[in-house]
């Protein structure tokens, strides 16, 4: 923290140096700027590590960069040995009290590069992004078991414009998952799995969230997840829009439900869905050249509000195969869908 201050602090450009090695850090590592110009954190060769002790953490982060405009991080391993944490059942649940810290927070850290990093074994999210304006992740690598509790790969929210190209991510979670306000988003060429895929949301769940939109996720790849690409939002909950969504050339290897809005999201025991359907609005929706396998009969699901009908929500050269005999089928609920090539399984059918 010391050398970064000195590097922050110094007359541009500077780097601070991690050699190679593997290295203890603290509970709460915080990198705060602005610097007084461009700046490199360069780990190549560099495995931090984390406490496993959960009770260390007083913070929900462990390593907390803010407020740097033109970051350049790049190579190293931060591993948040968070083995121990995932087996924690009083932190499962939004509601119990939990510091569980994510890995790598970035707040408003714009105009910057993220590459050759690797993020492993997070007590909680890898990657939490807020307010990263016109920043870019390239070669990522996010590894963590199946079984791994609330970890996510990558999570967005209130940015706008940024690259995730050539990462691999595989986690107990969503891949990666665009939270509200999340405005033009490129992801090309990201394999998912083990994970719960590429999400966005979940929405609706607090008031006055900024809408999501301009997502493009494009040439990916997602094997043995429990979703593959999906829009979730609460039941009753508050108004919201998603819109501008575009999933294209996605190959799911097999995935339980490769293509999936959900707008009766609830996977808490603790969820209430008598408050009536979802208030957020989704418009503007493409699924494009998505094929593969399913590990679900139900392998296209289209589950709109009642209250807010999806609208332009177009499905265009869709192949979708049950891995387990029976034909796939398809489930659709307060949409009619524009049909463009051909749709397998019949969107909408029954």
């Amino acid at each position: 923290m010391n050398a970064w201050n000195e590097a922050c602090g110094g007359a541009p450009p500077n780097t601070l140096l991690f050699p190679p090695g593997t290295y203890m850090a603290f509970p709460h590592i915080k990198l705060t700027g602005p610097c007084k110009g461009p700046i490199e954190i360069k780990a190549t060769g560099a495995t931090i590590k984390a406490p496993s002790d959960l009770t260390l953490f007083k913070k929900d982060t462990w390593i907390y960069i803010s407020f740097v405009d033109g970051l350049t991080m790049t190579g190293g391993t931060f591993d948040g040995q968070g083995q121990q944490s995932w087996r924690t059942k009083n932190c499962n649940n939004d509601k119990a009290a939990c510091t569980k810290p994510v890995n790598l927070r970035l707040r408003h850290v714009s105009h910057s590069l993220i590459k050759d990093v690797t993020s492993i074994h997070s007590k909680r999210f890898h990657i939490a992004m807020m307010g990263c304006d016109n920043t870019t992740l390239d070669h990522i690598t996010i590894n963590a078991p199946g079984d791994s509790v609330n970890t996510d790969g990558v999570h967005t929210s209130k940015l706008n414009g940024l690259k995730i190209l050539n990462s691999d991510i595989k986690t107990g979670d969503d891949c990666i998952s665009f939270g509200e306000g999340s405005k033009n988003i490129h992801v090309e060429k990201v394999t998912c799995g083990p994970g719960h895929g590429f999400s966005i949301g979940s929405l609706g769940n607090s008031p006055n969230e900024e809408p999501v939109q301009g997502i493009w996720v494009k040439n990916c790849t997602l094997a043995r997840t429990d979703n593959g690409v999906r829009i979730k939002t609460w039941p009753g909950g508050y108004p919201g829009t998603v819109s501008d969504v575009h999933f294209e050339d996605i190959v799911v290897d097999k995935v339980a439900n490769p293509i999936i809005i959900d707008q009766n999201y609830c996977p808490f025991r603790s969820c209430v869905q008598t408050s009536g359907p979802s208030k957020v609005k989704i418009s503007d929706v493409s699924f494009r050249n998505i094929k593969g396998t399913s590990t679900t009969q139900i392998s296209l699901k289209l589950n709109c509000s009642a209250e807010a009908p999806c609208i332009n929500v177009e499905l265009d050269n869709v192949n979708l195969v049950h891995t387990r005999g029976p034909p796939a089928k398809s489930r659709c609920f307060n949409i009619k869908p524009k049909i463009v090539g051909q749709v397998v399984p019949p969107a909408c059918s029954a």
